[in-house]
């Protein structure tokens, strides 16, 4: 390691994350938990930041909770605009070099070093290149996002600033400014960072060291702004070039610049994710699949205690049992569905887990606490009063079934769920945007369940809700029609 590598190490930076819409508290306990760091959330929903020392950056990629991870160069949390557009832009243009930049890019460097790192230790995957179907946001009901499949920058910078916002109108644009001027970088760490070929190499000399290429981003929300996400981006975007004299370069970047605005709070930062995290565990995909934070953010509401049994009883490609069994390997855990097809989707995904782990060396277990059967959502084969917790997408009546039929599945679904839960102490957390029909199907089993809080969450573009049951002492005479 060389010594700005060794200075940015010791240095305590603060790093931005973009979480599931609505679990910004969740994600901050975690990162509380695991990282000792405290948390702070913003107006603009779907990030959090905190401050870690550099050298814990492989720990803060570990957290199961964020999709994206940036550094942050500044941050303006009341941020004068001009009144007219031209001032506007020109300030952001003069911005840019009084920003300091110095810091954030030996994190980045340290960072791009991590994951070459990283690649190296992996052995040799002998698993032929698995089938990846669509991904969307949510197992129940979820827009697929095609994009996201083939991993096109475009879609890696959408995720990277948390576009999942509910009530609110936000506009992005990620623009690549380009004068022609490509000469070397623009201070001595910025000509030996290098690229994807040089970027670990401290002792490249100049005259080989490549020019970096970026590409800025811009996140933009509100509605008093004289200018739009495409004029923010492309202005500072051609400020940036100027300043480091960069190549600009919309697919094959280095160095992803993000420009968050919201409202009158401005944030320039540096992207340290290239995919989203949330991608994890999933290698076959369904028609509506689950993002791994999501799932573990349900997960962590269930305040999850050792040797707790967990089902997922409508578990499509797995999302949420992978991902339970993944961090609470000492519970046992439960997933069945009636659909044929997503059942060999999730022996597909286990599998694939299964192989990752043989892979990593630092792996001590090559088995996962995870069980899998084909059943009846209306009629489990689990003895009464079995099952301490139940984490579940349920259909929203979109593209899988209809709310028509979630009338008579909801109410069903929910007596089946509260035989198998221990009264008492059992607790269900259950995934829906058909909330009228879901409400209508509590009231009239609310002698069974006592509704907690609800987090309010928005799932690729719906407005949907997570609600937290608390199983009662009633118990269900086994006489009783198991539907």
């Amino acid at each position: 390691m060389c010594e700005s590598e060794e200075a940015a190490a010791a240095a305590e930076v603060t790093i931005g994350a973009t979480v599931p819409t609505g679990f910004e508290l969740t994600a901050a306990a975690e990162v509380e938990e695991k990282l000792g760091s405290r948390c702070s959330v913003r107006r603009d929903r779907g990030k959090i930041y905190f401050t870690v020392a550099a050298e814990a950056l492989a720990k803060v990629h570990q957290l199961r909770s964020v999709d994206n991870l940036f550094v942050v160069v500044k941050e303006f949390t009341d941020y004068q605009f001009k009144e007219t557009k031209e001032e506007s832009l020109k300030d952001l243009e003069d911005l840019v070099k009084h920003l300091p930049w110095t810091d954030p890019l030996k994190v980045w460097k340290l960072n791009t070093n991590l994951k070459k790192k990283k690649t190296k230790r992996k052995k040799p995957n002998p698993q032929g290149s698995a089938s990846k179907e669509n991904l969307s946001d949510g197992e129940g009901e979820e827009k697929t996002d095609t994009k996201d499949a083939n991993k096109e920058s475009d879609d890696q910078a959408q995720n990277a600033l948390g576009l999942e916002s509910a009530g609110r109108q936000e506009t992005q644009a990620i623009i690549s400014v380009d004068n022609g001027e490509q000469s070397g970088a623009k201070d001595e760490f910025l000509t030996t960072a290098g690229s994807e070929n040089g970027a670990g190499d401290c002792k490249e000399s100049e005259n080989e060291a490549p020019v970096l290429k970026f590409r800025v981003t811009c996140n933009r929300a509100g509605d008093k702004h004289n200018f739009t996400s495409n004029d923010a981006a492309r202005d500072f975007g051609g400020a940036v070039q100027e300043h480091f004299q960069w190549k600009a370069d919309m697919t094959n970047f280095d160095v992803e610049v993000l420009l968050n605005i919201h409202n009158n709070e401005v944030i320039v930062g540096i992207a340290l994710t290239e995919e989203s995290l949330h991608r994890r565990n999933i290698t076959h995909f369904g028609p509506t699949t689950l993002r791994s934070t999501l799932a573990y953010g349900m997960l962590r509401l269930c305040d999850v205690q050792p040797s707790d049994i967990i089902v997922d009883p409508m578990c499509g490609t797995g999302a949420i049992p992978i991902e339970g069994a993944t961090e609470w390997p000492n519970c046992f855990h439960i997933a069945g569905d009636n659909n044929p097809q997503a059942m060999k989707r999730i022996a597909s995904n286990i599998c694939s887990l299964l192989k990752k782990n043989q892979n990593q060396e630092s792996s001590t277990s090559w088995g996962v606490s995870l069980d899998t059967i084909q059943w009846d959502i209306c009629n489990l084969p689990l003895r009464t009063g079995s099952v301490d917790v139940i984490v579940t997408d349920m259909p929203f009546g979109k593209r899988i079934g209809s709310k028509r039929k979630n009338w008579d599945l909801y109410p069903a679904c929910l007596k089946e769920m509260s035989r198998i839960c221990r009264p008492g102490t059992g607790r269900a957390v259950l995934l829906t945007q058909d909330k009228k029909c879901f409400a209508k199907a509590l009231s009239e089993m609310g002698h069974l369940w006592r509704k907690g809080p609800t987090v309010w969450v928005n799932v690729g573009g719906l407005h949907a809700a997570v609600y937290l049951l608390k199983r009662t002492l009633e118990e269900i005479g086994e006489n009783r029609s198991r539907w």
